[in-house]
């Protein structure tokens, strides 16, 4: 039987586990901005690199039947490739953004993906919103409205990251395997395109002709990809739903304030539509909240 201070420890560390995933994920614009290298060469370096960690965790936990039986179960191999391809647009959008300096955009997606999560849910899954759920997507449609209509076109990069990750948890969903293991098949089934897409690199290769510290970051992408992952699976084991809900929108705020201090342009317009979606974020943080009964166990004041 677990103590009441025993599960305290449990929670305390379950949400340093997920501030320290969700942060290290919010700082990731300043990495991949120090390897000075294309969006297409960082993508084939990170598919490459991160399957050789996550292969090297595998051993050690020695989750080789694990990993085995998705290969050979058909359908989850291809959740698993299906997965890999939601992923793979994911980051390489997400590295257009951030080389070419639209981060915020980048920022926007996150913030809208909750609410794209629950758009799926209602039209793929046919699970029913409560109201203040509706109200959220209502709130968050009518922002992500505003700002396509005041900048005249829809922000390409929002919507793609948006998209393409609600849809990858959707199929993660489905395909229902451990972290480690998932990420594995899937950076397996997309290293044959990061071989090709290494080889006739567009911009050409920089990873043997910029210094030993270049190359070290761009092996090392295997490692910063691994260890939100697993942070992320240790503060999920530790924690209610809600809470990892809620620890979430660290990334995408850190990633704001980064691009604000690069100074990237945020016209009134921008405020405004940003202002609407976190309105719309609010909604839904306040019934997580409630629903979980957070508010309630606090009682009334006084």
């Amino acid at each position: 039987m677990t103590s009441s201070g025993d599960q305290a420890g449990t929670n305390r560390a379950g949400i340093l586990y997920g501030v320290a995933a969700y942060g290290l994920w919010g700082v990731f614009p300043a990495y991949f901005l120090a390897l000075h290298a294309g969006p297409i060469e960082i993508l084939g370096h990170r598919i490459l690199w991160s399957l050789a960690v996550c292969l090297g965790i595998v051993a050690i936990q020695r989750r080789w039947g694990a990993l085995g039986a998705v290969f050979r179960h058909r359908r989850q191999l291809a959740a698993a490739a299906a997965a890999a391809s939601l992923i793979s647009i994911n980051w390489l959008t997400y590295l257009i953004a951030v080389t070419t300096g639209r981060i915020t955009e980048a920022a926007l997606g996150y913030f809208l993906n909750p609410l794209v999560s629950i758009a799926l849910g209602l039209v793929l899954l046919g699970e029913r919103l409560r109201p203040p759920q509706a109200l959220a997507a209502a709130v968050g449609l009518l922002g992500g409205g505003y700002l396509a209509v005041a900048a005249r076109t829809p922000s390409w990069i929002a919507a793609t990251l948006a998209c393409s990750f609600g849809l990858y948890g959707l199929v993660k969903k489905r395909l229902a395997v451990g972290a480690v293991v998932g990420l594995t098949v899937e950076t397996a089934v997309l290293v044959p395109a990061a071989v090709v897409v290494l080889w006739w690199a567009p911009d050409g290769s920089t990873f043997a002709s910029r210094g030993s510290t270049h190359a070290a970051l761009l092996i090392g992408m295997g490692v910063v990809t691994a260890i939100p992952l697993l942070l992320f699976a240790a503060a999920a084991r530790r924690v209610p739903l809600v809470v990892v809900g809620l620890l979430q929108f660290i990334a995408p705020v850190l990633q704001f304030l980064f691009g604000l201090f690069r100074g990237e342009p945020m016209s009134l317009h921008r405020w405004i539509g940003f202002a609407i979606v976190w309105l719309a974020l609010g909604i839904l943080i306040l019934d997580m909240l409630r629903g979980s009964g957070v508010l309630r166990a606090r009682g009334p004041a006084g």
